[in-house]
């Protein structure tokens, strides 16, 4: 019998099945096992895994960066930027065998009770409506559209406010 999924805080020795999930969630962006190491290095504190025991069913990684800025896929970031005025939720990703249980919104909730400022993301995979509904509204710049444009055509990028709750 399996133990339950829960959210805990990720460690080096998750990084393979992060990458693994990864490839299955996100196999048209896919990055290298370097940049989730990084991100981890860079913030400990909002990189968490959906696991039971050692088995990595998600994850959720999040870091401060610049409101309206889209860091680079699969590209090392060296160091966070000094002007991090809002948080880039980098990825949430859930193997298919973990989705429908409340997952996804358990880790979100787990990100916002640690961040006192706004949280980005860019929407992929037709995923929109599911992060309208935990709170982010589409936040349209002409700037940011060729950066959108590696994401694919359903590319969004959206904020949540720290005054929205969701």
């Amino acid at each position: 019998m399996h133990r339950p999924l829960h959210w805990r805080a990720m460690t080096a020795d998750d990084l393979d099945g992060v990458v693994a999930v990864a490839a299955i969630a996100f196999p048209e962006h896919p990055e290298g096992r370097a940049c989730f190491a990084e991100r981890l290095v860079l913030a400990p504190e909002t990189c968490f895994v959906l696991a039971d025991g050692a088995t990595i069913a998600g994850y959720l990684i999040a870091y401060p960066w610049p409101l309206e800025a889209i860091p680079p896929l699969d590209t090392l970031l060296g160091a966070l930027p000094d002007a991090r005025d809002s948080w880039y939720l980098h990825d949430l990703a859930l193997l298919p065998e973990a989705r429908g249980d409340g997952h996804a919104r358990a880790g979100l909730a787990r990100l916002f009770a640690q961040v006192d400022a706004a949280v980005a993301l860019v929407s992929v995979n037709e995923s929109a409506a599911f992060w309208q509904a935990q709170g982010f509204e589409p936040h349209e710049n002409p700037a940011l559209r060729a950066k959108l444009s590696s994401y694919g055509p359903q590319a969004r990028y959206m904020v949540r406010s720290v005054t929205n709750p969701g």
